[in-house]
């Protein structure tokens, strides 16, 4: 039988899902084999117990990322530019990595997810091949590289292998081919995808094999039908949350409606993708009037992943939140100009205010509701995560309230002081799966991860 480790909150969120934002004292977790199998309180931390000092909330959810954008961060503030120029840069970052290459990298970015907090990731995996598009001898080296790198950080990853046909869809509605570095994106079509992905069975209990669509840029739409009536014909969990990157542009939707007389919202309904299981929406960004009433009809069968740091990095837009209810949202860092899940969600209130002229659209609770439930169990498919509960996983992140930034919380609006005024720099402890992976603010298996990670990038570039 397993050893149970006991834990003292000072201060714990029990219930992030609720109208109430008050912090409860005293509370006591039991956890054994990566569980929680008692809550209780008490006014002290009872002998055998490890206190836990500041604000303890679940493990967040990081639903969107594209861990190899990582290295562009501080490279890409260029005056002028858009979207598609930054995009050729990007493309050129993801011309020089191979498995090794990518596996260190890896492992530096999501070190530095867990040191923000994050427990579970969803890596919306593209770079499947070598140059020019050929195999590795391994066809899911890249994959297996990313499941490596997760778990010597130590958090959960979905890793969603992305379908990616085409080259990109002009404003006169003509796919183009692939060509460059998107040849290492690319199969040759959803059945070779399929078959590839099958092939592949991830090393550990820490990770799970999910799928995506890029866009209905890189999918054409017989391509989106044929996916779906393979989704319908899977027994196993292979297409654990379908994803897909929808509306970010508007250059995307003009081009969708010249080709199927559709915008991108109204494509997916009519190929069946909107009613496969739980399918996640990645930006929607410009959606039209019509486009908002389909995703509303939907209604909790679909969840959209806001990344409001990348979406504005790239000048994408804002998202009309507002019009959504009662679609799920949940959070993402996706290009990881920054990694800090808690101003994901304070920019996901903050846009809207900009957008709306109101403040208060979406209270704190709401927002830590899509980092943590709708992210672990919509977005990425690991149920019993994002809550303290008897049997679900432990994953615990400890909040400093001795800085400067949490300087005057009020227990009685502990989720305020979440949202609005930590950031990853107040993350002390971080738990996965019952086993520390932070302490003091300090990765434990990758001490040097800030080295790591600098290392890692400054070869890619050079």
């Amino acid at each position: 039988m397993a050893l149970t480790a006991r834990y003292w909150c000072e201060w714990a969120l029990l219930d992030t899902a609720s109208s109430a934002a008050a912090a409860t004292p005293g509370v006591l977790l039991d956890v054994a084999d990566g569980r929680i199998t008692a809550i209780g309180a008490r006014a002290a931390p009872p002998d055998g117990a490890e206190r836990l000092a500041g604000l303890t909330v679940p493990g967040f959810a990081n639903a969107h990322s594209h861990a190899f954008h990582r290295a562009l961060r501080g490279r890409t503030g260029e005056h002028g530019g858009s979207f598609w120029t930054w995009r050729e840069r990007m493309y050129r970052a993801a011309a020089r990595l191979d498995p090794d290459s990518y596996y260190r990298l890896a492992r530096g970015v999501y070190a530095e997810m867990a040191l923000s907090g994050v427990t579970a990731v969803g890596e919306f995996h593209y770079l499947h091949h070598a140059p020019g598009g050929v195999r590795y001898a391994d066809p899911n080296a890249m994959s297996a590289a990313l499941v490596a790198a997760a778990a010597d950080a130590g958090i959960r990853i979905t890793l969603l292998d992305t379908c990616y046909l085409k080259g990109g869809l002009t404003a006169d509605g003509a796919h183009t081919p692939l060509e460059g570095t998107q040849l290492r994106f690319g199969d040759r079509d959803v059945d070779d995808w399929a078959a590839r992905v099958d092939a592949f069975r991830p090393d550990g209990a820490h990770a799970r094999k999910g799928a995506a669509l890029h866009s209905v840029r890189a999918v054409p739409a017989e391509g989106v039908r044929r996916f779906v009536e393979l989704h319908e014909q899977s027994a196993d969990d292979t297409w654990t949350g379908p994803h897909i990157h929808l509306s970010e542009q508007p250059a995307e939707n003009a081009a969708c409606v010249a080709a199927y007389g559709r915008t991108p919202t109204g494509l997916l309904a009519d190929t069946g993708f909107l009613d496969a299981v739980h399918p996640t929406l990645v930006h929607a960004t410009h959606l039209g009037d019509d486009d908002v009433r389909l995703l509303r009809d939907a209604g909790s069968t679909v969840t959209v992943c806001l990344c409001p740091t990348t979406e504005r990095d790239l000048a994408d837009g804002l998202p009309r939140l507002a019009d959504l209810e009662p679609v799920p949202v949940s959070l993402g860092s996706d290009g990881h100009s920054t990694i800090d899940m808690f101003e994901e969600a304070r920019a996901v209130e903050m846009h809207e205010r900009l957008r709306t002229g109101t403040r208060g659209t979406r209270g704190s609770p709401w927002l830590l509701e899509a980092l943590h439930g709708h992210g672990h169990g919509n977005s990425l498919g690991w149920e019993r995560a994002g809550w303290f509960a008897e049997g679900y996983r432990a994953d615990l992140v400890t909040i400093g309230l001795d800085g400067v930034r949490t300087a005057g919380f009020d227990p009685e609006r502990a989720t305020d002081t979440a949202v609005f005024a930590a950031t990853a720099a107040d993350v002390r402890h971080v738990m996965a799966d019952g086993r520390w992976i932070v302490r003091d603010g300090v990765h434990r298996s990758m001490p040097d991860a800030p080295a790591s990670l600098h290392a890692e990038i400054k070869e890619l570039f050079a």
